[in-house]
């Protein structure tokens, strides 16, 4: 039904060129909302200002919910953890009053890993044309829905993406501070997801964003040089959403100095003309490195007995450090807390921004350069009953252990191209009281004996009443999987029989492939991009996306 797997990156679609200039449809501008989250507040604000707007809803609105997954209880392969009571969950809360007010909305959780793999576990749970990824502090003015339609309406074929417009609001009556202008910065930056909509065959063509940027910084440039890169054109539409200043500790701005360590990813990613390509600004690091060698300078001198050195380098520091604190004092409305804040910032900034920038060169710029993404398969998970043994209910009895047919010989080939193999399984029959914990062990086991060993066995036994993070199709089991693996989520391709199997691996940033059995529902199957009639088909669509120098020989 499908030619790969679920997150996969097939070629660039033949005759693209062909098609420029042929206008989609009105009515064929259908689109999907994306909004990443940590529980901030503004979630709540943004769905209500989605709420009513004037022109075409959204067909669903997909939350993800990035905070980090409990640790949860592991005992052996039994992983266990409970999620907070919904009721005073800040996510669930704002979904539930969202769907009252007549939103389809859809929560997903992608397990703490960043804003590009919560934007990925998003996009890849939609099958609209357009995908729209807008941030949970954004809020949406009246009209917003009937600018997009336009927007996406006039789009050619050959766009793959447009942009919003940005308005910061500032505050009246007084200058603004650093941080706000920092944010008032955000209106002229170029393809920022705050509110940013792709045509979803640009993103299956790139493999969605690189998760490899760890933070909501220059995930959106890198994805936008890619889809560029593969043949789509950006554009800039008319639709405007506004993004309110939210409130910002003292430390704030030193926080932010990570993002040098993202520029070296870049850099390497896509060459040193990567600032020219996505309108990036310069910024200061060569005045931080100068200023940091100054200082270190002085400690230099000092600790040898140089005073004269010494004095001069300090005043050098002194005087570096001075200029840049008054450069950001200056434009704003130098509140005796301002100031405070600019001078501490000011002197930490430097030393972080020169730190960091080392931290991703030693990263980045070691031996070859970092491979594109997405990266190979260099794992196979694999769902236990109904995809490698038939599906006997609530089974404790090593017995009854049937694999299904090819299953050993799959395995095989899997293992002979150096892939690591896991199994993840939901064994609910545990917390109803149905099995033991020993009962599993032991027919996992059997599996064992019969399939040959795998290099990593996860089970959850919570029950389906229990709210829990590694319950499928919540991506717990999944992401412990590839952790005792030694791999990434994006180098996993899990296959798995029904819905909850595919649902778990996009939410953990996996590829997925569904092989249905009679159980499987019509809705599953139709959800599904990968979908194969047996497990040597699935293992044949994982082989084709693993390393070439793994499928000829064994495991690093």
């Amino acid at each position: 039904m499908s030619a790969g797997p679920a997150g996969a990156t097939p070629p660039v679609p033949a005759g693209r060129q062909g098609r420029r200039g042929r206008h989609v449809a009105a009515a064929s501008a259908r689109y999907c909302v994306v909004v990443p989250t940590v529980g901030r507040p503004g979630l709540a604000r943004l769905l209500t200002t989605l709420v009513g707007q004037e022109g075409p809803a959204p067909v669903q609105v997909v939350v993800v919910d990035d905070r980090p997954t409990d640790p949860g209880t592991r005992d052996g392969a039994s992983l266990s953890g409970r999620r907070a009571d919904p009721a005073q969950d800040p996510c669930e809360r704002a979904c539930a009053q969202a769907r009252e007010a007549g939103l389809d909305v859809l929560l997903v959780r992608s397990g703490g890993r960043g804003a590009a793999a919560a934007r990925n576990a998003g996009w890849r749970r939609a099958r609209t044309e357009w995908i729209v990824f807008v941030d949970d502090d954004v809020e949406l003015p009246a009209g917003w829905a009937r600018a997009l339609a336009a927007d996406l309406a006039d789009c050619p074929a050959d766009v793959g993406g447009v942009q919003g417009r940005l308005v910061v609001p500032l505050p009246q009556g007084r200058r603004p501070t650093d941080w706000e202008r920092g944010t008032a910065g955000l209106e002229t930056a170029a393809w920022i997801t705050a509110d940013m909509a792709y045509r979803r065959e640009a993103l299956v063509d790139v493999g969605g964003f690189d998760e490899r940027f760890p933070r909501a910084f220059r995930e959106d440039s890198d994805l936008a040089l890619r889809v560029q890169d593969a043949g789509w054109r950006l554009v800039r539409g008319e639709h405007t959403s506004v993004r309110p200043v939210r409130p910002a500790d003292d430390l704030a701005s030193a926080r932010q100095q990570r993002g040098n360590a993202d520029d070296v990813l870049m850099g390497a990613l896509h060459g040193p003309r990567w600032r020219q390509r996505a309108e990036a600004a310069v910024g200061r690091l060569p005045w931080h490195a100068v200023t940091v060698a100054a200082g270190a300078g002085t400690l230099a001198a000092a600790a040898t007995g140089r005073r004269r050195v010494a004095a001069v380098a300090a005043a050098g520091w002194l005087g570096l450090t001075a200029d840049f604190a008054w450069r950001r004092i200056a434009p704003g409305p130098r509140s005796g807390d301002e100031v405070r804040r600019m001078l501490l910032t000011s002197a930490l900034i430097p030393p972080l921004a020169v730190w960091h920038r080392l931290r991703g060169e030693l990263a980045w710029r070691g031996p070859g350069r970092p491979a594109s993404w997405p990266p190979p398969v260099r794992a196979v998970l694999f769902d236990r009953d109904g995809t490698l043994v038939h599906d006997v209910p609530c089974n404790g009895d090593p017995d009854l252990v049937r694999p299904v047919d090819g299953a050993a010989e799959a395995l095989a080939r899997v293992r002979a191209a150096g892939l690591a193999t896991a199994i993840v399984s939901n064994q609910p029959g545990v917390g109803r009281g149905l099995l033991t914990t020993a009962q599993v062990d032991a027919v996992n086991a059997r599996v064992e004996e019969l399939l040959g060993p795998f290099d990593a066995v996860v089970y959850c036994p919570d029950g389906p009443d229990a709210p829990s993070p590694y319950r499928k199709p919540e991506p717990g089991m999944v992401l412990e999987a590839a952790r005792r693996l030694g791999v990434t989520p994006a180098e996993c391709l899990l296959i798995g029989d029904i819905g909850a199997d595919v649902e778990a691996a996009l939410a953990a940033g996996a590829r997925a492939v569904l092989v249905p059995t009679p159980l499987t529902r019509p809705e599953e199957v139709e959800a599904t991009a990968a979908v194969v009639g047996s497990l040597p088909e699935a293992v044949d669509l994982a082989l084709a996306v693993a390393p070439p120098a793994r499928q000829s020989g064994g495991r690093r």
